[in-house]
C-alpha cells in the first residue's frame, strides 16, 4: 500500500486499519472524528513518556479516553517510560523547542507506535503530534517515516491534518467538549521554559 505524504482524499483508506498515535486530546479530536466520518478502522495509541509530571500525564490520558470511548474508538494505553524517555534525551537539556530533542522525543514515541503497528497487523499509523502549529510538520514527518523504515510492511502517513478546515474543526470540538488545553508541550524541559517565560512576563526586571 503506497499513501503519498499530504495526501487529502481519506476515502482512499475506507474500511482499512489505521493506528493513530495520539498526543492529546486537542490535537487527535479531529482527526479521529474524520477519520471515523471516512470509514477508517482506527485504533488510538497513546504512547507518551515525554509527559510530566505524572498527574499531567494521567489527566491528558483521561481526556483522549474520555473522547475516544464516545466515539467508540479502540483505546491502547502504552507504559509511561519516564525514565527511558530522559535516558533517550539525555545530552539535550538546552536544546531549544523544535531542536534536537524533541527529534530525539517523536522518534521514541513513533518508533514504538510502528512496532506496535507491525505486530498487530497494521499496515499504516499516523500521529497527530504534527496538527500543532507550535510543532514543526517536517520534523515530526522525519520521525514517522525513519521509524517505518524499520518495519517493511508499514507506512507512516504523513498527512497533513492542518488543513482541510481541520484546524477550524479542531478548535470547534474542543470548544464542544471542553477538553483541558495544556499550557506547555509536555515534557519537564518545555515545563521549565514556559515557567521561565512566565516569571519572566511578571517581573521584566
Amino acid at each position: 500500500m503506497s499513501i503519498k505524504p499530504f495526501d487529502h482524499d481519506l476515502s482512499a483508506l475506507k474500511g482499512h486499519k489505521v493506528l493513530l498515535h495520539c498526543c492529546c486530546a486537542p490535537c487527535s479530536c479531529s482527526i479521529l472524528e474524520r477519520m471515523k466520518q471516512s470509514g477508517i478502522q482506527t485504533t488510538v495509541y497513546f504512547y507518551n513518556p515525554n509527559i510530566y509530571p505524572r498527574e499531567e500525564y494521567e489527566h491528558r490520558k483521561k481526556e483522549v479516553l474520555r473522547y475516544v470511548l464516545e466515539m467508540k474508538i479502540p483505546f491502547v494505553d502504552a507504559d509511561h517510560e519516564l525514565d527511558q524517555w530522559f535516558d533517550a534525551v539525555e545530552g539535550h537539556e538546552e536544546d531549544a523547542e523544535r531542536g534536537e530533542r524533541c527529534s530525539l522525543c517523536f522518534e521514541m514515541r513513533l518508533g514504538k507506535s510502528a512496532a506496535y503497528a507491525a505486530e498487530n497487523g497494521f499496515k499504516v499509523f499516523a500521529t497527530s503530534l504534527g496538527i500543532s502549529r507550535w510543532k514543526d510538520l517536517e520534523q515530526v514527518n522525519r520521525a514517522g517515516e525513519k521509524a517505518a523504515s524499520d518495519y517493511p510492511g508499514v507506512v507512516y502517513w504523513a498527512q497533513n491534518w492542518r488543513l482541510q478546515g481541520g484546524q477550524e474543526q479542531m478548535d470547534r470540538i474542543i470548544r464542544e467538549q471542553n477538553f483541558y488545553r495544556q499550557p506547555y508541550c509536555g515534557c519537564f524541559y518545555s515545563l521549565r521554559d514556559f515557567l521561565k517565560h512566565r516569571r519572566n512576563r511578571q517581573d521584566p526586571g
